[in-house]
């Protein structure tokens, strides 16, 4: 196995978490202090997951004509460009444009970087190996945030210190080998509907986690400062979120390797669940910080052991046209999310964002307990 080009391709994926965890919380409390109301934040919130959508059926074409390093260092340097733009062409127009080409740049590279990291994945440490990449990924969340706290939110720092981040990610791919071989038709969006019939709650808990993310690092803070918290209050509880995602990582991947993976993924079902309808009733209360940790950690846990239970069942191309699918269904929760809690919290309740997540936890566990749900080895083509 080739462990430096591991290492390497998950610090350049990782480099995109701390990125966007820096810079989509400022955007949204920029926002906020601009006077929109949560509808718009939300759109805002929204408009990479359709350049999610574009990207993944971008990527196969692209990677047919570019090597697979050379695509994921260039859609790194377009992200870096885009991010630097949002500092410095501050309209709420041109934020959509350059938001929508991020979400299709940094897609590009998630779904080339996710297959590589399986590729080069040997079996017997596959929960270990995607649990430890889920685990930096999440902490580069965690240290988004924190950074924005001492960064600050008045100017725009934020913003290149995410420039100096994807560029610093694109360097990281250099002479890297062993990426997966990939033909133009190896991601296209053929196969999506077949995908989910045959892994129901894996697809769904991809576009759970997906709006869970979403809504993370873009709607809870404005949740906190609207419930009566300072920022950095309502950019702790992020943290907090985040710090949950993180310390399941690896327990997770542990147990993967050992015990049956389907009773961890309803496990984690029944745990947003109960961790999602807690947080109106916690919230101002000191319990509130430790039901952050459980609501993380199980959102977490769910698109972890998708990765994991899809590296299980494919191979090479096929791994690729799964993570393709995957890549699509992240773009249809990071739109769902933010926008239905956007309008929800505007219109119907200030406590949306953690009731529509207990909706869906709720979605999810019906989902898992289907008879079949987990049989079918469907190939995503």
């Amino acid at each position: 196995m080739r462990w430096g080009t591991y290492f390497a391709v998950c610090a350049a994926v990782i480099s995109i978490g701390l990125a966007l965890g820096v810079t989509m919380p400022l955007v949204s409390l920029r926002l906020e202090g601009w006077g929109y109301d949560a509808f718009s934040i939300g759109v805002m919130a929204a408009t990479p997951a359709i350049g999610a959508l574009l990207g993944a059926s971008l990527a196969g074409r692209l990677a047919s004509k570019v090597s697979t390093p050379q695509l994921m260092r260039a859609c790194l340097l377009l992200g870096a460009v885009s991010v630097g733009l949002l500092a410095l062409v501050q309209f709420y127009l041109v934020w959509l444009l350059l938001r929508l080409l991020i979400g299709v740049a940094l897609t590009v590279v998630f779904i080339l970087g996710e297959s590589w990291i399986n590729q080069l994945a040997v079996d017997r440490l596959r929960g270990r190996l995607v649990a430890l990449y889920g685990t930096g990924y999440a902490l580069s969340q965690l240290s988004g945030p924190l950074l924005l706290g001492l960064l600050g939110t008045a100017d725009d720092d934020g913003f290149w210190f995410g420039v100096a981040l994807l560029i610093g990610g694109s360097l990281l791919l250099i002479g890297r080998g062993g990426a997966p071989q990939m033909d133009a038709h190896a991601t296209s969006g053929r196969g999506l509907a077949s995908f989910c019939r045959g892994l129901p709650a894996i697809a769904w808990a991809v576009v759970l986690f997906a709006a869970f993310e979403a809504m993370m690092l873009t709607l809870l803070p404005v949740y906190g400062v609207r419930q009566g918290f300072s920022q950095e209050t309502a950019l702790a509880m992020v943290s907090t979120v985040v710090v949950g995602n993180a310390l399941l990582q690896l327990p997770i991947g542990w147990m993967a390797d050992r015990i049956p993976r389907r009773a961890l993924f309803r496990g984690c079902g029944v745990m947003l669940l109960l961790s999602s309808l807690s947080i109106p009733l916690a919230l101002h209360g000191p319990l509130i910080w430790a039901v952050l940790v459980v609501f993380g950690a199980s959102a977490g846990g769910l698109f972890t052991l998708s990765l994991i239970l899809i590296g299980e069942r494919f191979r090479d191309e096929q791994l690729v046209r799964a993570n393709a699918h995957v890549a699509q269904l992240w773009g249809i929760g990071c739109l769902i999310g933010p926008l239905s809690t956007g309008a929800a919290s505007q219109w119907i309740s200030g406590h949306a964002l953690p009731l529509l997540m207990a909706a869906g936890a709720a979605g999810f566990i019906v989902l898992a307990w289907r008879r079949g749900a987990f049989e079918v080895a469907t190939t995503p083509g």
